[in-house]
């Protein structure tokens, strides 16, 4: 019940964006309220290294907001012990009317590493964090239903344990081959709101250019590129920020239409939520993406 009301309140399509971390605050609450006005159901955000801290974060979007949910996409379960990431998800939920989503993730060797912890076992260091949540006292007021949270979840095991402890999964840079996958996984019932990275440019060497500046990065981190090997990708297409095939698998590049499909193609494969990144040509927001995408995805 909890899933399909969450799932209701967030709706097919939201906006995925990492770029809010590391501009003004002042711009990045424009920018949300303008996703929100845009009829976008979500916005998700990352945590990633030097930038803000996810639950302030969160809070910050969510007063510039009004209508929609604000989700961590994700919270570093390294960044925080579990009893600190529960009063705050209470917090945030209580004062914003339920509009905030917990999405946590494990994380990845390099980053956590660099906070000054050990990666180790990170199926076991979630389950363990979970245990630590639902174990911790809050003496505030709870909002009804109490907050969701969703797992940033890749490979089986973990796509168990978001079916099993958590309303849903959150994965990050997958084909739609993954969200298939994921599906099985999970069954019927637990939210399944895979990332889906998009470029509005119809000239293939420019919006792959484009993508291989964003598919880069995350290449070099075993975690993702385990994954896409569970997906028939080999040494071949991780080289160079990414074979074509593996770009274009990634990243939905072309005219609205393009992308439509893409999300469509997710959507029949079991997705009950896309979240769109804009990866932004001039390195700016990627509003005018949203602005373009917006009528053809939300009706707006």
């Amino acid at each position: 019940m909890q899933q399909q009301a969450l799932a209701s309140r967030i709706g097919r399509i939201g906006v995925w964006h990492g770029g809010l971390g590391r501009i003004p605050a002042a711009t990045a609450r424009r920018v949300a309220a303008e996703i929100e006005q845009l009829g976008y159901g979500a916005l998700w955000f990352g945590e990633g290294p030097g930038t803000k801290e996810a639950f302030s974060h969160a809070g910050l979007l969510l007063a510039a907001t009004e209508r929609i949910t604000v989700a961590t996409g994700i919270a570093n379960i390294w960044g925080r012990d579990a009893a600190a990431a529960n009063g705050a998800t209470h917090t945030l939920a209580e004062a914003y009317d339920g509009r905030f989503l917990l999405g946590l993730g494990a994380s990845h060797a390099p980053i956590v590493n660099l906070r000054g912890h050990t990666y180790a076992r990170p199926l076991a260091a979630m389950r363990d964090y979970l245990d630590g949540m639902d174990a911790a006292p809050y003496e505030g007021p709870v909002t009804e239903p109490p907050p969701a949270r969703v797992l940033a979840a890749l490979g089986p095991k973990m796509l168990e344990l978001a079916r099993d402890r958590a309303a849903g999964a959150h994965p990050y840079l997958v084909p739609t081959d993954h969200t298939a996958r994921a599906r099985e996984i999970l069954g019927d019932g637990p939210l399944l709101a895979p990332e889906q990275a998009v470029v509005l440019e119809t000239d293939p060497a420019k919006a792959r250019a484009v993508a291989r500046a964003h598919t880069r990065f995350y290449l070099e981190l075993p975690n993702y590129v385990g994954n896409l090997r569970r997906f028939g990708f080999d040494d071949d297409d991780f080289t160079g920020g990414g074979s074509d095939r593996l770009v274009d698998a990634l990243v939905a590049w072309g005219d609205v239409d393009a992308v439509r499909r893409r999300v469509q193609e997710h959507l029949d494969a079991g997705a009950d939520h896309v979240a769109l990144q804009p990866l932004a040509v001039d390195g700016g927001p990627g509003l005018d993406q949203l602005r373009a995408l917006a009528p053809a995805l939300t009706g707006s």
